[in-house]
């Protein structure tokens, strides 16, 4: 049975479940809260918590407003969690999203860049220059390992061993994993440890690995904007994000024959349906098996 508490209310103690015991990243709780801001002025923060017939209504109107196939999905989840809260914590009996259709999506085949065009983009950077001898470990690692941004930019020293070739990463809702760091990578970053680091901070201290010329970690804004100005520079003009190194990472294991679950583990994914999009490699891999060994392909 519904308490008389208003949905304003209901959102903010589903926010604060999500950020302290949930442990949500930033931008996680940020989307949870853009969606449920738009929710909640719907029908009134004084309002009680929608019905099932009142949520359904609210979903149907989602595209015609203009929200994407892919938005109103991640919205849908984002009603199905906030209620799932609601009926874990005994406010309601029963849940209103539960037979709320997921709109389809199309599947799109995430863009990446081939060996040639990495090579060129890891030596955009000028060694010259302390600040270039710090995009190219960026890159190097980016590359290396297929981090987010977010996790890339909040890199401390203590969470890489160089000596084993290993960086430890705390990725979405504070869950850590274990990833492998190959020797150009682990090279450039010694470089920009001996040479560049020091000369940026010039005698400030910092925990983070990758620094601006303030002494603070890099921003994802501006590593974003460092990215797109190389991609320039070498002739990738055309949407050119930090996401598609971590895309390459991923197409050029698949390719050379990593499994699906270990390329999950090393992105994070929590569910390896999203490590899925990239079935398009394994797909060209049997293409390319059954072309070589099958006697009458």
């Amino acid at each position: 049975m519904q308490s008389a508490v208003s949905l304003s209310a209901r959102v903010k103690s589903f926010l604060a479940y999500c950020r302290i015991e949930k442990g949500l990243a930033a931008n996680s709780l940020d989307a949870y809260r853009r969606d449920l801001r738009r929710f909640a002025s719907s029908f009134g923060p004084d309002a009680a918590p929608p019905d099932a017939e009142a949520v359904r209504i609210y979903v149907d109107a989602l595209a015609p407003e203009g929200l994407s196939s892919r938005s109103a999905a991640r919205h849908i989840t984002t009603l199905r969690n906030f209620y799932g809260f609601l009926l874990q914590e005994g406010i309601l009996s029963t849940n209103p999203t539960e037979f709320l259709a997921v709109p389809k999506q199309w599947s799109t085949i995430p863009k990446y860049l081939n060996l040639a065009q990495i090579e060129q983009l890891l030596a955009a950077p000028d060694p010259a220059k302390p600040t270039g001898l710090r995009d190219r470990a960026m890159l190097e690692l980016l590359f290396a390992t297929g981090l987010r941004v977010s996790e890339l930019c909040r890199v401390e020293l203590t969470e890489l061993a160089q000596e084993m070739g290993v960086l430890r990463i705390t990725g979405k809702g504070n869950k850590q994993r274990i990833v492998p760091v190959g020797k150009s990578a682990l090279a450039a970053i010694a470089t920009y440890i001996g040479n560049g680091r020091p000369m940026i901070l010039r005698s400030r201290g910092s925990a983070h690995l990758f620094v601006t010329a303030r002494g603070g970690p890099m921003t994802r804004q501006g590593f974003w904007k460092l990215i797109v100005g190389y991609g320039k520079q070498v002739g990738i003009f055309h949407n050119l994000t930090p996401h598609v190194l971590r895309h390459s990472f991923a197409t050029h294991l698949l390719e050379g024959g990593a499994d699906l679950r270990s390329v999950q583990t090393m992105l994070g994914h929590a569910d390896i349906a999203t490590t899925q999009i990239y079935t398009h490699v394994l797909r060209s891999r049997l293409r390319k098996t059954v072309d070589e060994h099958h006697p009458r392909a």
